[in-house]
């Protein structure tokens, strides 16, 4: 009888590792986005080769697929440091003097929610970024002057789920930018094997596919999805995680052959029932499933929209044929409005 477990390449922590971790350290050890890994390759190659500090590296993409792993991976290829912080961190500029007086020669400095920086902020970060020096006022009223601060060079790396919101002005100081898309199921069930050898977590063939199926295209979501699914094998069964044990987990955490949670269902619910299929404005809409805009516009939409169930137009969010199918609703339209596929 063929044994169809899998036990998930086999993990070697470096030695001054305490503790291991879910997070690639490495180019070779980061699964899927292909051409932006090879282009990264060659990049941090060149800045060794020559001794300099890579140059700003902005990311941008949907949450969870893997844009603070490649800052640090950046850091460690490069043989640096890495500092990180997030945008709402930094309240002041002496907030941001203070980290990058200390960032130190050619290391990786990291803002996350970059969209989200103050504008008196941003403005400082042009001149570290281009000149890699800062100005600073000392004193106040007619006495004050200012003075320039030089810093050693340094690697910037920025990372938003909202380019549209990052300034002309900052986003063109980043001489490499790349988009993160969501994965291939086989990429992600490569992913959900790697965590399983870390996990030492035991699953069979079929029930891989089944969790990288409903995992959204997102690294982070089958990470959490195969944490779960240990549990419920724990629990239910020996500890192996069958495709019988995934279909009830699954069921058990309201989370459909598509990878939609209840909120994403109620969303599509929404603009059907709600509001006849749309078109719904993202504030409306947010504000009828009791969500903030931006967790919609960030989690959920992205993903609906890659699935196809939902379309953004000029004036909303419609629902599209497939939503309809998906929730087993009629489609129904009326002789004043009527939604055309």
């Amino acid at each position: 009888m063929k044994d169809n477990r899998i036990t998930a390449g086999t993990f070697h922590p470096e030695q001054d590792q305490e503790e291991y971790t879910l997070r690639p350290r490495r180019l070779e050890e980061f699964l899927g986005q292909d051409r932006l890994k090879e282009n990264l390759g060659v990049f941090i190659q060149a800045a060794r080769e020559r001794q300099e500090s890579l140059d700003h590296v902005f990311f941008s993409g949907p949450p969870g697929l893997g844009k603070t792993t490649l800052a640090g991976i950046i850091a460690n290829e490069l043989g640096v440091q890495f500092r990180a912080t997030s945008a709402p961190a930094l309240e002041r500029p002496g907030d941001l003097a203070a980290i990058l007086t200390t960032v130190g020669d050619k290391n990786v400095f990291f803002i996350d929610e970059i969209h989200r920086l103050k504008p008196i902020i941003e403005e400082m970060l042009y001149n570290a970024m281009e000149d890699f020096e800062i100005d600073v006022v000392m004193g106040q009223g007619p006495g004050a002057r200012t003075i320039k601060i030089p810093l050693l060079p340094f690697t910037m790396v920025g990372a938003t789920t909202k380019t549209g919101l990052v300034s002309g002005p900052l986003y063109s100081r980043f001489g490499i930018t790349a988009r993160l898309d969501f994965y291939t199921n086989e990429d992600i069930e490569s992913i959900i094997h790697r965590s399983a050898g870390i996990l030492k977590i035991q699953l069979e063939e079929e029930a891989c596919r089944m969790i990288a199926f409903r995992s959204r295209g997102t690294p982070r979501v089958a990470n959490r999805l195969l944490r779960r699914m240990r549990d419920f094998a724990q629990v239910w069964g020996d500890g192996l995680i069958t495709g019988e044990i995934v279909v009830r987990g699954m069921s058990a955490l309201a989370i459909d052959s598509l990878g939609l949670d209840k909120l994403d269902r109620d969303i599509l619910k929404t603009v059907i029932e709600n509001y006849g299929g749309g078109p719904v404005g993202s504030e409306t809409l947010a504000i009828s499933i009791g969500e903030a805009v931006d967790t919609l516009e960030d989690v959920y939409e992205p993903y609906l929209i890659q699935k196809g169930l939902i379309q953004r137009t000029p004036r909303g969010r419609t629902a599209t044929r497939l939503a309809y199918e998906h929730l087993d609703v009629e489609q129904r339209g009326s002789e004043d409005q009527k939604i055309l596929f």
